[in-house]
């Protein structure tokens, strides 16, 4: 099978199936280059399944804002796969005045960018999810906000690019990128080199060494998330839920299991033989946080725990877009924990920049070069 593409993508989670959709979708060739065995084995799969835009950056705000409104309505039925999306709001919680301090700087820089999101007292917060403690003071309340279910959508946007005729191998891990002339053209793995005009690079933490065989640093790390979910209980309520200070968060699923994510802090001292391995604190860490917002959830069990790896940018939001010192490189990396829910928007304004020179929404607040060091 020939090696060469319009654009090679690098990475196969839901980033780069979905770009790989969105340009088949117009006619371009693609090639999606993913390391590991499968599709999605990245954040991808381990997320809590948020599809919200409280909460975030005002630089990233405008591309989830733009898929909320354009592409999550439709996507069960574009991409043929149920996505168990709800856009039945999002309420982030507060128990303390400090809480109350930082989801009100939250929602006033989102209201500027002009989300409608808005701060409500405890007793409406309880008017909107009867479940909730009395220990709620407040929240930010946000009703376009919702979920979806990460591993149907990540398997739509793989199945229908497939359809369109994107080229998807898995088990191939890049290990070079290489210029000629002075232009972006190969990309090498350990038995194979890929030709494209175009290439994209998508694949979490891993895009920094990847990045850095043609001299280009993303400042990010590498920081653990867990997940858990418990056995399936009465419907109780369709909001995504969240903390002020992102200790937790989580939603009930269309099934009845409730997926909660949250960290404990002793992620870091965690083994690593190259899979995340849980921390046998921090599930019950979480729950314990957990009953205290949701005292019905005291006896639920649990069935399974998760964990996986945040590729942690230095200043919170990811890097998108073309770079000028690589003609030919386009980044999508560093989404920081929170690439799911803003994945279509994303993906479909690269693909616009790919293919016309432009996009949408404007991505000039996440390029590569906006990291300056400090005199």
């Amino acid at each position: 099978m020939a090696n060469t593409a319009d654009v090679i993508i690098v990475g196969g989670g839901i980033i780069g199936s979905s770009i790989a959709y969105y340009l088949a979708k117009k006619g371009t060739s693609v090639i999606v280059l993913e390391g590991s065995d499968h599709i999605g084995n990245g954040g991808s799969s381990r997320n809590g399944g948020g599809v919200r835009q409280s909460g975030r950056d005002p630089r990233e705000l405008p591309l989830v804002m733009y898929g909320i409104k354009n592409l999550w309505p439709t996507l069960s039925e574009e991409l043929e796969v149920d996505c168990e999306y709800h856009q039945d709001g999002n309420l982030r919680l507060g128990k303390t005045e400090k809480h109350r301090q930082i989801l009100e700087g939250l929602t006033e820089r989102a209201v500027k960018v002009g989300l409608d999101v808005r701060m409500i007292d405890g007793d409406e917060v309880r008017r909107i999810n009867p479940y909730l403690s009395d220990e709620v003071i407040c929240a930010s309340w946000c009703p376009t906000d919702g979920h979806a279910n990460p591993l149907t959508t990540t398997l739509g946007y793989y199945k229908m690019a497939r359809r369109l005729g994107a080229h998807f191998i898995t088990g191939e891990k890049v290990v070079e990128l290489r210029k000629i002339k002075g232009k972006l053209r190969q990309v090498i793995t350990p038995n194979n080199v890929y030709e494209a005009d175009t290439v994209v690079v998508a694949a979490g933490y891993d895009s920094r060494k990847i990045l850095g065989t043609v001299g280009i640093d993303i400042p990010m790390a590498q920081a653990m998330i867990e997940c858990l979910v418990t056995e399936a209980e009465p419907h109780m309520f369709d909001q995504m839920l969240g903390t002020a200070e992102a200790d937790f968060y989580g939603h009930q699923t269309k099934h009845g299991s409730f997926v909660f994510g949250g960290t404990s802090g002793f992620e870091a001292v965690n083994k690593d033989n190259g899979t995340p391995i849980c921390s046998s604190m921090t599930a019950s860490c979480e729950c314990r946080g957990i009953m205290k917002y949701f005292p019905a959830l005291a006896d639920a069990k649990i069935v399974r725990t998760w964990s996986g790896w945040v590729d942690q940018v230095q200043d919170g939001v990811p890097v998108l877009g073309n770079v000028s010192e690589v003609p030919g490189l386009v980044l999508a990396a560093g989404f920081c924990g929170h690439g799911f829910g803003i994945a279509p928007g994303v993906a479909y304004n690269i693909a616009e920049l790919i293919t016309t020179g432009t996009s949408p929404v404007d991505m000039h607040e996440l390029r590569y070069d906006r990291f300056k060091t400090k005199i």
